[in-house]
């Protein structure tokens, strides 16, 4: 794989990260838990063990598991 297939981008002004997969939107995170249930709707059942895999999810331009606005 050459690159993570899930994008959790660094939270906007008001707060949340958008997250892709595969270059497809799939919402705006406001917790793990909303990047889980976005990831299991695409089909990722294991979704919550691939959070921390950076061949699965990769943090873009913050810091990992952070929602909140700057």
């Amino acid at each position: 794989m050459a690159s993570a297939p899930v994008l959790v981008h660094p939270p906007l002004g008001t707060g949340g990260g958008r997250v892709a997969a595969r270059g497809q939107s799939l919402g705006l995170a406001h917790s793990d838990g909303d990047v889980v249930e976005f990831l299991r709707r695409v089909g990722l059942e294991d979704a919550e063990g691939l959070l921390d895999d950076p061949s699965w999810v990769k943090w873009r331009g913050g810091r990992a598991h952070h929602y909140e606005a700057a």
